[in-house]
């Protein structure tokens, strides 16, 4: 249940502050916060920009929890948790949660400009991380502010919060919260992680694969090239070993779930790392990577055991050591219920705002949603978004960053049918 008049107060400001959020999106994306595993020296200076901006606004009940980590300079990793005080009646808490992180630009050729200089052309926001997460990092922010300039008291206190580390695992960001003596959740909270959607704002995330991020090291020996039955080729015997797993896997893990898109376990060869840096020297070492998204029914123990025995064929066959190490390993945890109250609370306020019938749904991409269901929060995962995360020439929309920050208010705004 919402006020339609205080709800269409609050999205008159929200589209007041268009050209505000554009230039936080701007400035924030000026400020690369990349993780230590992506070449980057953290979030704190992204943090301390977004500290100060929330000082303008004069928006206050802000608190950063750190996670320690010497790898950065400032020797932390920053969590920034922002509150209002609902009804005085009510200890109900609503959540919007982002991240700080983007990743890397990639290769810089394929950008029509620098990645962190965003610009706007044609309504639209170009730049690394405009999309992902700052879209809604923006919108949510937004959201809350309107709720703040209307002087209104939502039956739920709003909080956002947007944490560090979400792009590697997440392991100084929300995990860390969740284990931290100040851990700001309650059961009964509506979480919603803006993370993952799609262009027509209609499907809500309840449910995730599980994630296996693979690293095999292939050793042989090396020697010339013009000699090759001197050595063993650990470039050649890798080669086999992914075109084997790409084909074996899927044949082993045959599952299919229609709640998924797609709705069978995939297991992809991703990253290649160089070897011999000249062409006349067969490697005797090569690395490579598989990013696995399994659907939860199979366990991860299973799957590696599966690697295993195909890495022990291309050993026999090809007198090389195989080495098999995870980079990332989340066991997906059971989903949230599809009539969970941040499920419906979303289909409101989703229809609402876009028109749209949203429906529940499981995807293959990994979010910090996981981290919460697995701790027993019921959290759902929304955005509307483009297909453009992690792409060169990354954007985002600006109508959608404005629609979603009326969502979100509207999520902020709601109260229970008395």
């Amino acid at each position: 249940m919402i006020d339609e008049d205080i709800f269409r107060r609050v999205s008159a400001r929200i589209e007041s502050y268009c050209r505000e959020m554009i230039d936080l999106q701007i400035a924030l994306t000026a400020v690369p916060a990349m993780a230590p595993e992506n070449g980057g020296d953290g979030e704190t200076a992204k943090a301390e920009l977004l500290r100060e901006h929330l000082a303008r606004l004069q928006i206050q009940n802000i608190e950063t929890i750190n996670a320690p980590d010497r790898r950065v300079s400032s020797g932390r990793r920053p969590n920034i948790i922002v509150r209002w005080p609902g009804d005085v009646e009510s200890s109900l808490q609503t959540w919007v949660i982002s991240h700080l992180d983007v990743v890397p630009p990639g290769e810089a050729s394929l950008w029509y400009s620098d990645p962190y200089r965003a610009y706007v052309q044609d309504g639209r926001i170009y730049g690394r991380g405009v999309l992902d997460n700052q879209q809604d990092l923006v919108a949510s922010l937004y959201a809350f502010r309107a709720c703040l300039d209307e002087g209104v008291r939502p039956f739920r206190s709003p909080g956002l919060i947007f944490v560090a580390d979400e792009e590697t695992a997440s392991t100084y960001g929300l995990a860390y919260l969740l284990e931290h003596p100040r851990n700001p959740f309650q059961k009964s909270d509506l979480i919603c992680v803006p993370d993952s959607g799609n262009e027509r704002g209609d499907l809500i995330e309840v449910a995730e694969k599980s994630i296996l991020w693979v690293r095999f090291r292939t050793l042989g020996k090396q020697c010339h090239g013009s000699k090759p039955y001197l050595g063993k080729n650990a470039f050649l015997a890798a080669s086999h070993l992914a075109v084997r797993l790409h084909a074996a896997l899927p044949e082993q893990f045959p599952a299919v779930d229609p709640l998924f898109d797609p709705p069978e376990s995939t297991f992809e060869p991703t990253r290649k790392d160089a070897n011999v840096p000249n062409v006349n020297t067969i490697p005797g070492e090569d690395n490579f990577y598989m990013d696995c998204r399994i659907l939860p029914e199979y366990d991860l123990e299973e799957v590696k055991a599966a690697m295993r025995r195909i890495a022990q064929q291309i050993e026999k066959e090809r007198g090389v050591t195989i080495r098999i190490m995870p980079v990332q390993e989340v066991q997906a945890p059971a989903p949230t219920d599809s009539n969970a109250p941040i499920v419906t609370a979303l289909q409101e306020a989703i229809g609402g705002v876009y028109g749209v019938q949203a429906t529940p749904q499981g995807i293959g991409a990994g979010t910090v949603a996981a981290y919460l269901r697995r701790a027993g929060y019921p959290a759902a995962v929304w955005c509307r978004t483009t297909p453009m995360a992690h792409q060169p020439n990354e954007y985002c929309l600006i109508a959608d960053m404005l629609g979603n920050a009326k969502v979100f208010a509207h999520l902020f705004l709601q109260r229970p049918d008395m």
